[in-house]
């Protein structure tokens, strides 16, 4: 009956390394939640400040596109800028988690 608590043991062990895991993930949810990537398009004339969760902060349009016959380019500018933003918040989301969890790079955090 005694050598049935091992297996107790194994489970201690596995629980353990869960709440280390959730304890990373914490910690890289504060981190991406504190951090902020730029966007580019336009050759940077068109800026977009992402928080590492996927939060639009700020975007930077270069005065010199601000003119009336520039509209359908300055839009078509802030979309593939705020893109860019998000795709290089996912990756670095990717990243935390990675180093989190060991887990491969093809796993994001849910928010």
């Amino acid at each position: 009956m005694l050598k049935d608590l091992g297996q107790f043991g194994d489970f201690a062990g596995t629980l353990k390394k869960v709440q280390e895991v959730q304890t990373k993930l914490a910690k890289a949810r504060e981190m991406l939640e504190e951090a902020e990537v730029v966007g580019e398009s336009g050759a940077g004339l068109v800026k977009a400040r992402v928080s590492g969760t996927k939060v639009l902060k700020s975007l930077e349009i270069d005065p010199s596109l601000l003119e009336p016959a520039n509209r359908e380019t300055v839009e078509d500018l802030v979309v593939a800028a705020v893109r860019d933003g998000f795709a290089k918040a996912d990756k670095l989301s990717k990243e935390q988690v990675a180093d989190a969890t060991g887990l491969p790079l093809g796993t994001g955090l849910p928010w």
